[in-house]
């Protein structure tokens, strides 16, 4: 039943780049009362980029009750990344935190090298973690804000994968964030929308070309989420009404995002690769 997740219009609610789960009104869902692990990812390795809230913190919580051990990279939201620490642990799993911009091609490095050296491999990679802002005009993106959002959003990416594959077993699995901005882009979020759908396209030949190794590699492309990236990127207006645009009238919780993830995760994939898996709450993608 999904009829007591919160619709819109929702509370003004202002924060500063890259905004705090525990200052949103309502409080985001990540599953922390509903989620039911069952052994699906038992003993993984896994590593999340931008898991100290949103989606990512709901899939490090469904992860480590699926049994799986959890890397949390995130950029510096220490308090927020203290309570997927203290989830993760809760489910008895091992948690390591490691906070710094997947923007720089060098931390990424040292964020695989830092995952090997706590958990010998990686079994599961997820590169979640995204910059947006929002914009009216193509004259308001400066170069920077261009920049910033390609190196956070799709060269992170590549320059993680460049170096856990290495890392990664047969059966392996790489899950990248998209969105359905990736097929039906907003004129507001030019550059973040851009990135979405070369994320697409990367994870689509990303897929053929580690076949052969026995690595699958997917993406999610979820509608509108209620997560902090909402209040301290968009403008307030958008923020009141955000997730009415959606079919069933409101944003996904994270929560509802997780079981996908865990999915594509697990053995019981094993035949799935090169796939976008929609969660858009009714709008399909083309």
């Amino acid at each position: 039943m999904t009829h007591h997740f919160p619709k819109p219009p929702f509370k003004p609610q202002p924060q500063r780049v890259p905004g705090s789960s525990a200052k949103m009104q309502p409080q985001p869902d990540y599953g922390e009362t509903i989620y039911r692990g069952s052994n699906k990812l038992k003993d993984k390795k896994t590593v999340i980029t931008g898991a100290d809230s949103g989606i990512g913190r709901a899939v490090a919580l469904a992860f480590a009750r699926e049994g799986a051990d959890v890397v949390v990279s995130y950029l510096d939201e220490h308090e927020d990344a203290n309570e997927t620490k203290r989830l993760v642990e809760e489910a008895g799993r091992q948690c390591v935190l490691l906070p710094g911009d997947v923007s720089s091609a060098d931390h990424c490095r040292h964020l695989v090298k830092k995952a090997v050296d706590e958990f010998g491999r990686i079994d599961v990679l997820v590169n979640n973690a995204a910059h947006q802002m929002s914009f009216e005009s193509i004259e308001e993106i400066s170069d920077h804000e261009w920049e910033k959002t390609f190196a956070t959003n799709i060269s992170a990416m590549f320059y993680i994968v460049k170096a856990a594959v290495a890392h990664m077993p047969e059966g392996s699995s790489i899950i990248n964030t998209a969105s359905v901005n990736a097929d039906a882009p907003s004129p507001q979020l030019l550059a973040y929308a851009t990135t979405k759908g070369a994320i697409q396209n990367f994870t689509g030949g990303l897929a053929q070309l580690l076949a052969d190794k026995g690595i699958r590699a997917n993406a999610v492309a979820p509608g509108p989420v209620w997560t902090p990236l909402i209040p301290s990127t968009m403008p307030e207006e958008k923020v009141v009404h955000f997730g009415e645009q959606a079919p069933i009238k409101r944003p996904a919780q994270p929560c509802e995002l997780a079981p996908v993830y865990v999915m594509l995760a697990s053995s019981e994939a094993s035949y799935v690769s090169g796939a976008t898996v929609a969660v858009t709450g009714g709008k399909p993608i083309i």
